[in-house]
């Protein structure tokens, strides 16, 4: 009887063993080198291995790599779109995450994501600060697969189309955005760069609505974030010319 009782507790641990996805050690001590390069051929082999695909890690160290590649400077024609794929790859792992482990890896590695989502966030604050507006929504559409906080972005989103001249555009856009709005409790646990845009998109969508002469919406929707940025002198100083 012991000797059976041995054999299943083997059996289960060994099955308990197997059903734990890997740690990815491999991948870990890759980056810890910089070995980027090599890192990004190791990485692509578990993203499309059947047995591996579906879990967040290999996405995450993939976009670590070609992020990192594309702030090195290189003239590699094979890297040339490095940030854009580690956007890519980062939203691959977001949704897995999400999907198969309740978020938990993503914590882990908020330090990255904290940055990358930093670093678009400030591409698209710089096309649209220079008018550009149609490249900034293109960076917009991305950083959706990189954030769990959407209300922002599409906030942001809907601006872009509306000083675009695609008014019908922006309106269904600003419309998923006030649903998201009433969902939101608070922003204090949100990465710097949600609250920043959540912060932006508000302000450009205000301005498109002044333009069209919607002020009373446009101070309305200043008013449903207003005690967010309270400390926000930025904040404070276009929110005045808005409501004032």
């Amino acid at each position: 009887m012991k000797n059976i009782l041995t054999i299943f507790s083997l059996l289960f641990l060994t099955n308990l063993a197997l059903a734990q996805p890997p740690k990815y050690d491999d991948l870990k001590i890759l980056y810890a080198d910089a070995n980027y390069e090599k890192l990004t051929k190791v990485a692509e082999k578990y993203v499309t291995n059947d047995k591996t695909k579906k879990h967040s890690l290999p996405y995450i160290w993939l976009s670590k790599a070609l992020y990192k590649i594309s702030l090195s400077g290189t003239t590699d024609e094979k890297y040339k779109n490095a940030y854009k794929e580690a956007i890519k790859f980062l939203g691959k792992g977001v949704k897995n995450d999400l999907k198969y482990n309740e978020g938990a890896t993503l914590e882990e590695h908020s330090e990255f994501m904290d940055e990358f989502q930093l670093s678009l966030q400030e591409m698209i604050e710089n096309e649209a600060g220079s008018g550009n507006f149609k490249k900034a929504y293109g960076w917009a559409i991305k950083y959706q697969k990189i954030t769990t906080h959407l209300v922002g972005v599409k906030y942001m989103m809907g601006a872009c189309k509306h000083f675009d001249q695609d008014k019908g555009t922006a309106r269904l856009l600003w419309q998923e955005a006030r649903a998201l709005l009433e969902e939101v409790e608070g922003i204090d646990a949100w990465s710097e760069a949600d609250r920043n845009i959540l912060k932006s998109g508000m302000l450009y969508s205000a301005q498109a609505l002044m333009n069209s002469r919607q002020n009373d919406k446009a101070k309305a929707l200043l008013n449903k974030a207003a005690q967010w940025f309270e400390e926000d002198e930025d904040w404070q100083e276009r929110y005045d010319d808005v409501v004032n």
